[in-house]
């Protein structure tokens, strides 16, 4: 269950116990999720919380931030297959990930906490999102260029614009949107409404 960044080797030594790190992630967004913000957030309570010693969290993490980086990221699903058929296809796919990660509600308080404090911690912040919104930044970014190649988007389409679109409208509704469950359509709507001014 470790996350560690590409190229990294796991040291030598004491085998990892997959269970503890469990519990330890676990324990870490279940402190955030209860209202502790990333400054409170002690080694010590994450500790208390998952039932392990404070040195069974540092054999596996350097630092509080890193550990925060690795938990957070454990709420970002794996990105969506894209068929390439259809960019609607890819984009829906796309949006509707987002969609399902903002249903489960106890990650989505974590994550308003943990980012209402990104001033504060903004090299956390920085390797979150390079991380975890980065990649489907990109994942975006490329169906939307594809489209453009295909002819399916205008050729005048500026990316970045389109991107923060496409993304802004769920964001919109995962945070500000009515209360209640997300609809299972949500995702498709956008790129619809999007596409009546994207497409050719």
């Amino acid at each position: 269950m470790t996350i560690q960044e590409s190229g990294t080797a796991r040291p030598a030594g004491r085998p990892r116990s997959e269970k503890a790190e469990k519990a330890i992630i676990e324990a870490t967004l279940d402190l955030i999720g209860d209202g502790m913000g990333v400054s409170e957030l002690s080694i010590e309570a994450i500790a208390s919380k998952a039932g392990v010693g404070k040195t069974t969290i540092y054999r596996r993490w350097s630092s509080k931030e890193d550990l925060i980086v690795d938990a957070l990221s454990t709420l970002k699903a794996p990105l969506p297959p894209l068929t390439g058929v259809s960019v609607r296809d890819d984009l829906i796919s796309l949006l509707d990930a987002m969609r399902k990660e903002a249903g489960n509600r106890r990650n989505r308080c974590v994550m308003n906490i943990a980012m209402n404090e990104a001033d504060r911690y903004p090299r956390l912040m920085e390797r979150f999102m390079k991380r975890a919104v980065e990649p489907r930044k990109e994942a975006l970014r490329s169906v939307i260029e594809r489209g453009i190649a295909t002819g399916e988007l205008r050729a005048d389409l500026g990316v970045d614009m389109c991107v923060a679109v496409l993304s802004g409208a769920m964001l919109w509704h995962t945070k500000w949107g009515p209360a209640g469950d997300l609809p299972s359509d949500l995702a498709e709507r956008v790129v619809d409404a999007a596409l009546e001014g994207l497409a050719p």
